[in-house]
């Protein structure tokens, strides 16, 4: 018998607009999400996609023109054993800040340094939620910090609580980072671009500590990144995103052995090789569009060298391409002509299949 999965957060329909001196910039457009508990979610795309402000309007902290002009984010969540369900854009930022930020959804930003006070030190940062949130003393606070700082993998914890972040490396800034975001035990951790500002090693040594803890506590995850090499090593579900639209969805599986999308084709192409004949990398040509205007049919026509004619004047709908797998493209429409992946991309998705293969 199946299991029924608990979702926790389901976006629909979400719509976000930036007001600027040029016009309003539609950043999202008609986003639709969902996160199931213990699983873990990446979202990927390029540099201005919409990643971040997707989970921007989750936590309720989008800047100050950013308006949300129509959709639902809504959070399941239990509090003292009753289940409650929020819809997060009917709440205020303060309202989110005070009752879910930190506290039931909490946040791990890329760059520590400018996520940690240099004018407090770690215990201090670390305790702040936990009084403000949680019913614990002074003494309980810290000794839940001294336990959490050991939980990420940070030695000499009682002597750490006392330092500045400056007196930490990069990859300990990240991890206290980590720390502070576990520290009220949140039903979801979100995790934007956690590893950019770090070396290889400490990179991998962070993502096994996230994987690690998300085993323990059950936690769900929502990645983001442009990094497909993180996905791979991460993630149950992807969702790719181009021009503040999801494109392309499934299961791990599905989006990295079986891509229906050629922006997802482009995308898995350009990722390093070493195995590779070309002595190139590849990489998707053209821009993307500017979204301070209306964006007529697929907004990765003028990009894509298989479109249709179609492409260019209806914005295609989300294809049901079979088990989770999503794909907002008109080649996945019964009637349109057979368009096969790039060969190189091929060669690649049946490379990894053998070394799976091989590894299981």
């Amino acid at each position: 018998m199946k299991v029924k999965k608990q979702r926790v957060l389901s976006i629909r329909d979400l719509n976000i607009s930036f007001a600027t001196g040029s016009g309003d910039v539609n950043a999202i457009r008609g986003v639709r999400l969902d996160l199931f508990k213990g699983e873990t979610l990446a979202i990927v795309g390029e540099s201005g996609s919409g990643k971040s402000v997707t989970v921007k309007a989750i936590m309720g902290i989008l800047d100050s023109n950013g308006t949300i002009e129509s959709g639902s984010i809504t959070f399941d969540y239990e509090d003292k054993g009753e289940l409650k369900s929020v819809d997060l854009v009917q709440m205020t930022p303060k309202e989110i800040r005070y009752q879910i930020a930190g506290k039931k959804i909490a946040m791990v930003f890329q760059d520590p340094m400018t996520s940690l006070d240099p004018t407090m030190n770690i215990g201090k940062q670390i305790m702040e939620g936990m009084l403000e949130h949680e019913d614990l003393s002074r003494d309980q606070a810290k000794d839940r910090a001294i336990e959490l700082l050991s939980l990420v993998g940070i030695d000499e914890p009682l002597k750490r609580l006392k330092q500045y972040p400056h007196q930490l490396s990069g990859g300990m800034r990240q991890r206290v980072v980590i720390a502070i975001a576990l520290a009220c035990n949140p039903d979801v951790l979100i995790c934007d671009e956690p590893t950019t500002a770090l070396d290889v090693t400490i990179q991998a040594k962070i993502l096994e500590l996230i994987k690690d803890i998300q085993k323990r506590s059950n936690i769900s995850v929502i990645y983001i990144t442009h990094d497909l090499g993180v996905v791979a090593k991460v993630a149950d579900y992807v969702a790719v995103m181009y021009a503040g639209k999801i494109i392309e969805k499934g299961n791990i599986d599905e989006i990295f052995y079986d891509p229906r999308h050629p922006y997802t084709w482009g995308l898995l192409s350009s990722m390093p090789d070493i195995d590779t004949d070309s002595k190139r990398l590849f990489a998707i040509s053209g821009s993307p569009p500017n979204l301070l205007e209306t964006v007529p049919g697929d907004a990765f026509a003028p990009r894509n060298p298989y479109a249709l004619n179609i492409d260019f004047r209806l914005e295609p709908p989300m294809f049901d391409v079979g088990g989770q797998h999503r794909v907002s493209s008109w080649l996945c429409h019964s009637n349109a002509p057979k368009v096969e992946m790039p060969i190189q991309l091929k060669r690649r998705i049946t490379k990894m299949l053998k070394e799976e293969k091989d590894y299981v």
